[in-house]
């Protein structure tokens, strides 16, 4: 079932396997079962550590246990686990297997502290790139602490399962048998919501860091790049963010970040994260920052409060907060998101095969949804408000050709319509005729762009009337010692490698700032 390749690869990883381990099989008669057997079987047969054997003593079928002989530490899959979820069982095995985590140790002393019982379920889909990052983390989580089990779900094999629970978007969580989370979430953030103590304690450690010579706000290209080049000046560098990676993490492929041919998102974001470790940053992940406070005068310091109540101060501040969805802002949409309301094709895409979806925007990203949407679901409506499609031509004419694709211009979506539990239709108005139209179906996917994530810092520095940062050629704010970069500013082209020049040039223009300002000590001059 592996390649060539891919067989000499996982030979080497199994080398590192100090445990005896056991992959135990559940199966059915099914196409799925033979293919997740040979897989197994595979795998068992390039290390005398690994064997397999088929017990079928487990409902969900296919399905497989990874255990360590003779103890009660293991994980399972429901389902069999390729594509982005490859590399999720690599994992599974080599930490059952004993291999050690890279985690930090405070973390693992975090995960193995814990006081409970937890029993958690993730449903993935294959094509979502946002699903590893949850099903390692806690598949980690369980192999490090013996009262935590988790099973992974591909949610497009259990379809059954999928309906009965109400997912519509993945990685849907659920701990004891209750909904817990959506969404891509780290391991730090899991424990955070486990241990309700965790944020304050953060917040406290926060309060104590010492003034920073440049502080980014914000973990995008445009940030990791600032914090990079700022900590190459040797000079005290911290970066702030609220997810590092931003929204690269979910992108699925990156293929114009020019010498890469192809990357995919958290791929990126993985390498980012540790060039940016490698200088020494102080990292702060998962803060919010609610208000910013510019320096009274030149060589001053500016503050950056977070939500949780600490507050950063620096002598210069790099903004690179970056962007998110733009939503439609209608009625139900709020209500019905992650229940047929989603942003993210390639990720929920599998949980709608054979039924109707709708497609909200015409420009590429909105085409390129229907065209790869078009391959899965029943019927695409895909509804522009203009009064054309401003995709590229290449891709407006691959959509055209598709027999399962209605499209509609001139669509103002007005309604998202459900039974209270799942979407089952949007009306929307015609520009033209002012006649408003009901389409039914099960899923919507926004694709109209973006918004910047600039609300906290209204009256703090100059923003445009669509609220991104006002910057000059240098990165410069309206704010003494401020400066930004990446998609939050008025830098046109919202691209990766845009985003990292305009980061490393704002922290090249913050450095100029620190150097022809000396510090100014207020409570001296006071």
């Amino acid at each position: 079932m592996l390649d060539a390749a891919l067989k000499t690869q996982m030979q080497a990883y199994l080398g590192r396997i100090t445990q005896p381990v056991e992959l135990v099989a559940s199966l059915d008669e099914g196409a799925k079962s033979r293919e997740l057997e040979e897989l197994l079987q595979e795998i068992a047969g390039m290390s005398d550590r690994v064997t397999y054997v088929r017990r079928d003593d487990d409902l969900r079928r296919p399905s497989f246990a990874i255990n360590r002989a003779g103890t009660d530490i293991g994980v399972r899959f429901g389902g069999l686990p390729m594509g982005h979820e490859f590399t999720s069982f690599v994992l599974a095995l080599l930490q059952v297997g004993g291999h050690p985590s890279k985690e930090a140790a405070e973390t693992i002393a975090h995960i193995q502290a814990l006081d409970g019982d937890f029993w958690f379920e993730t449903f993935f889909s294959l094509s979502c790139q946002n699903c590893p990052d949850v099903v390692q983390a806690l598949n980690l989580m369980s192999v490090l602490n013996p009262r935590i089990r988790h099973v992974a779900i591909d949610g497009a094999l259990f379809q059954q399962e999928v309906e009965a629970r109400g997912v519509l978007a993945v990685p849907a969580v659920f701990l004891n048998g209750e909904p817990f989370a959506q969404g891509r979430m780290t391991i730090e953030q899991i424990l955070a919501k486990l241990d309700t103590g965790a944020e304050a304690r953060e917040a406290e450690k926060l309060k104590h860091k010492g003034a920073f010579d440049v502080l980014v706000v914000g973990g995008g290209p445009a940030g990791a790049a600032a914090a990079i080049y700022a900590a190459r000046k040797g000079i005290r560098t911290g970066i702030v963010a609220e997810r590092f990676g931003g929204q690269v993490l979910d992108t699925m492929g990156i293929e114009n970040f020019i010498s890469v041919s192809h990357t995919e998102g958290p791929k990126l974001v993985a390498q980012l994260e540790q060039h940016v470790r490698d200088y020494g940053v102080d990292v702060m992940n998962l803060q919010t920052a609610v208000r910013l406070a510019p320096a009274a005068v030149p060589g001053g310091l500016g503050e950056v409060e977070l939500a949780n109540g600490a507050v950063l101060r620096a002598r210069s501040i790099v903004l690179s907060t970056g962007a998110r969805w733009r939503q439609m802002n209608v009625p139900g949409e709020a209500e019905y998101r992650n229940k047929g309301v989603a942003y993210c094709p390639h990720c929920d895409g599998p949980l709608f095969k054979g039924k109707r979806v709708a497609v909200i925007g015409g420009g590429n990203s909105g085409v390129e949804a229907a065209i790869d949407l078009a391959g899965i679901v029943a019927h695409v409506t895909l509804i522009e408000f203009d009064v054309k499609l401003r995709a590229d031509a290449v891709l407006q004419n691959k959509l055209r050709s598709l027999p399962n694709v209605t499209i509609i211009t001139s669509g103002q979506t007005t309604e998202v319509h459900g039974d209270g539990a799942r979407v089952v239709g949007l009306s929307y108005q015609d520009r033209i005729t002012g006649e408003t139209k009901r389409v039914e179906l099960e899923g919507i996917f926004v694709q109209i762009g973006l918004v910047p994530n600039t609300e906290w810092l209204k009256g703090a520095i100059e923003l445009s009337p669509r609220g991104e940062i006002e910057v000059d050629a240098r990165g410069q704010t309206s704010g003494i010692g401020i400066f930004a970069a990446g998609d939050a500013t008025t830098v046109p082209y919202k691209q990766i490698v845009i985003a990292m020049g305009e980061g490393s040039k704002a922290a090249l223009s913050a450095f100029d700032y620190l150097i022809r300002n000396e510090p100014v000590d207020l409570a001296a001059a006071a």
